[in-house]
């Protein structure tokens, strides 16, 4: 058991208006803006704001705490006094009360010409000329001419604008025209997530994208392919409420293809997206560009240097942990594993110590086990290599981000709810108890894989001190 630490109400207020935007700053964090927002760069879905936060993936938020322990894995009073530095050196900024009205939505000003965002695009980023004539035709792009807050400086940006089903600007992402250096890049504020930049054409295929030069690129590289038939949506950031609006309003889009980020962000986007359309019975395909994404391709087309792709760690890591579940089972082929033996094997896992990994490991082999048995109870012809491939393809990485301790507590929910008698009565009963022991044994994969990513991250946070 751990040490109990005893916070005042003050101390838990003062961790709770930690400003998250300098907090991550300070660990190392880079942060992309989005509006009136700043998105993780190496999370794209979770956005933060003053002292509040939110994940666009799992429809989480909340304050300074619950971020800390939610996106660093750490319990509550660990996230307290991280928040508080330690009640030691110079404490994080406590967030400002945000009292600035919403402004309304505009477009900004027109540039004359168009020469420099003609010279980024299809210099910088290779996008085919023709194609940029095409949007910028039907003022779906242009370049904007700004001036900082004190009117001493001009600037120019690509502007993405995005319509609603009227024809009228809703939505606009802005990218600064800037071929060294990190360019500024975020949608304007007000911008309604909706009606993000698009193309409608005439055939029932929607690609779907991250950015708009993405998409764009992805046109590029299908110049000859007759692409202004297909229908193309980016969505300027990982929320799926422009997609679901584009297919309200275009009924003849009957097939979604995503084609997101190569990246532990775009991984994710696109499991959530793929669910929440097999849920509205919408088909769904999905291309994924070979290195980071799809402006990256056309780099690579070019023999420039690409940006390669990102595996995500979690499926990384899945992969190998059902290898080795695979490997247990196998073992266990000839063992008359019982009721009792669960209950055993499932209080082992719940014990913390240096074996608990490979504990929650063992007990889902053992409940895909008694998942197999119940099966073949009444003749269905299921080998050991389909079930593990089952609970491996199941797996979804959006839906584990939290602490692995309560994904832990998941298993004994689930293992409640198996009322188990002597004898099953019928098939119907036999396949609940199956699908509950599954249940199980990816709920103990899921907590799994979440305790060995934050095992890694501790040895590696201690050699980054130690260096």
């Amino acid at each position: 058991m751990g040490t109990y630490i005893h916070f005042t109400d003050d101390q838990k207020q003062r961790a709770n208006s930690v400003d998250l935007v300098e907090f991550l700053k300070m660990q190392g964090e880079t942060l992309l803006s989005s509006g009136r927002e700043k998105r993780l760069e190496s999370n794209h879905s979770v956005t933060v704001r003053g002292n509040e936060w939110f994940d666009h993936a799992t429809k989480e938020g909340g304050l300074a705490i619950d971020f800390v322990q939610y996106f660093y894995g750490h319990t509550f009073p660990d996230a307290v006094t991280m928040l508080l530095n330690g009640e030691q050196g110079i404490p994080y900024i406590k967030a400002k009360n945000d009292q600035e009205t919403k402004k309304p939505f505009k477009l900004p000003p027109c540039n004359n010409d168009m020469r420099r965002l003609f010279a980024y695009l299809t210099k910088h980023r290779l996008i085919d000329p023709e194609v940029v004539s095409f949007f910028v035709k039907e003022k779906l792009i242009y370049e904007s001419k700004e001036l900082t807050a004190d009117g001493s400086k001009e600037y120019h940006n690509a502007v993405f604008v995005g319509y609603d089903e009227n024809g009228v600007s809703k939505h606009a992402h802005k990218r600064g025209l800037y071929s060294e250096g990190k360019g500024y890049k975020g949608n304007i504020d007000s911008s309604n997530p909706c009606y993000s930049f698009h193309h409608i054409g005439n055939s029932n295929r929607l690609y779907v994208f991250e950015a708009p030069i993405d998409l764009l690129s992805f046109i590029t590289m299908h110049k000859e392919s007759g692409w202004r038939k297909h229908s193309y949506l980016a969505l300027c950031g990982l929320s799926e409420q422009a997609l679901f609006k584009t297919l309200e309003y275009n009924a003849e889009l009957t097939h979604v293809v995503l084609c997101l980020d190569h990246d532990a962000a775009g991984i994710e986007a696109c499991e959530k997206i793929e669910d929440i359309l097999a849920e509205k019975n919408k088909s769904c395909s999905k291309l994924q560009p070979c290195f980071k994404d799809w402006n990256e391709d056309l780099r690579a087309r070019q023999n420039l240097v690409a940006i390669p792709s990102e595996e995500h760690p979690q499926h990384r890591l899945k992969n190998d942990l059902c290898e080795e579940i695979l490997i247990l089972m196998k073992d266990m082929g000839s063992m008359n594993l019982g009721y009792p033996d669960g209950v055993d094997i499932l209080k082992q896992a719940q014990i913390k110590n240096e074996n608990q990994a490979e504990a929650m490991k063992l007990a889902s082999a053992v409940f895909l086990c008694f998942a197999l048995k119940e099966h073949r109870q009444f003749g269905h012809q299921i080998e050991v290599e389909e079930i593990v491939q089952s609970m491996c393809e199941q797996f979804r990485a959006y839906q584990n981000r939290s602490r692995w301790d309560p994904t832990l507590s998941e298993v004994f929910d689930e293992f409640s709810r198996i009322k188990m008698n002597v004898e099953a009565i019928d098939e119907t009963e036999v396949l609940s108890y199956a699908i509950g022991f599954q249940k199980v044994a990816l709920a103990l994969l899921k907590s799994t894989i979440k305790r060995e990513l934050l095992v890694q991250k501790q040895i590696q946070t201690q050699s980054l001190n130690m260096a």
